[in-house]
């Protein structure tokens, strides 16, 4: 049987350029409108709500806030219901194996784009409590992976509320002053999606690395799933990859203009490298590292300064072992 050859765009170097100086311009008009009314204050507190993942109502909100809950609730014309529902029912059967390549491959993938990274930085919230950003990462991911929250509409909330977050971060890092627009806009259009890439075609990597076969349909659907939850991030269409073949192509080519060493990279990773060894026994300590630098490669691994450790013989499976996982998960289920 023959295998479907997909067509593929191309993203080039003057494409991506051009997204790398645009952020999110819905999301970041409803922060201008709060911190027109209420200030830096009242983004602060904006941004508490947005945090609190428990809280869905957003009817004593600014109406900017309102407004753009409701405007941007309905999902794009090419969404797939059964697509994503395909996506999900693997991912259920996957748990454990995808939320180790999430938290080995997938983050600090996205911390060796080095312009990129330094958002995160400057913001202090990945390192300066890291297990606390990791819980609401899985926490959501976890969010639209059920689908009686898109029942009921709890995964469209709560991945708006993740996207107002970004563009609060955005708004205080560029108050802050000190921006240098060479890195491009801050939580720029082309972080967003190779951020996006890190969760669905990173993920599809990820589980072909560690040996866990994915039929092509399943990866397929995966991406396309991603690719809904991308869009209500406020991702454009230009840079959502429509197939693996895509993928495939934009990840090369942001990886060719983005990644890098760099202090900030080395230092998001050093910070989940802690967060994992701190919640592990003893005897696995050095698991984390040898799991990370599977994943990512050396080349890779050298640039966020991975310590280079024996590789652990029980790479999938042991996940289950590590405090971290089976807390976040079990607290999820």
């Amino acid at each position: 049987m023959l295998k479907t050859v997909n067509s593929s765009r191309t993203f080039s170097d003057e494409l991506l350029d051009r997204y790398r100086q645009q952020g999110d311009p819905p999301a970041d008009a409803v922060i201008e409108a709060v911190a027109h009314h209420h200030g830096r204050e009242g983004v602060g507190e904006l941004m508490r709500w947005l945090a609190n993942t428990a809280e869905l109502d957003g009817s004593e909100q600014h109406p900017a806030v309102q407004e753009f809950l409701r405007a941007y609730a309905p999902l794009p014309e090419w969404a797939d219901r059964r697509q994503m529902e395909r996506a999900m029912q693997f991912f259920q059967q996957n748990i454990v194996n995808i939320c180790l390549i999430l938290g080995y491959y997938s983050l600090p993938y996205c911390y060796a784009g080095a312009d990129g990274a330094r958002v995160l930085w400057f913001s202090e919230r990945v390192r300066n409590d890291t297990q606390k950003r990791l819980e609401e990462t899985v926490e959501w991911v976890f969010n639209i992976m059920k689908k009686r929250n898109w029942a009921t509409g709890k995964a469209v909330v709560g991945t708006l509320k993740v996207r107002l977050m970004h563009a609060a971060i955005r708004w205080f890092t560029l108050h802050r002053g000190n921006w240098n627009f060479d890195w491009g806009y801050p939580i720029n259009q082309e972080d967003m999606a190779g951020t996006n890439l890190a969760f669905s075609y990173i993920v599809i990597r990820g589980m072909r690395r560690a040996g866990l076969a994915m039929t092509e349909e399943e990866e397929e659907a995966y991406l396309h799933h991603i690719n809904v939850t991308g869009y209500l991030l406020g991702v454009s269409d230009d840079l959502l990859a429509r197939n693996r073949r895509e993928a495939f192509h934009i990840d090369r080519a942001i990886v060719r203009r983005q990644f890098r060493s760099s202090e900030q990279g080395q230092g998001l990773t050093r910070s989940l490298l802690q967060t994992f060894e701190n919640l592990s026994p003893a005897p696995l300590r050095n698991l984390p590292a040898a799991q990370m630098r599977f994943f990512l490669g050396d080349e890779l691994a050298d640039a966020l300064a991975v310590p280079a450790v024996p590789l652990e013989k029980r790479l999938v499976g042991v996940v289950n072992s590590l405090p971290i996982f089976s807390k976040l998960i079990g607290n999820n289920l």
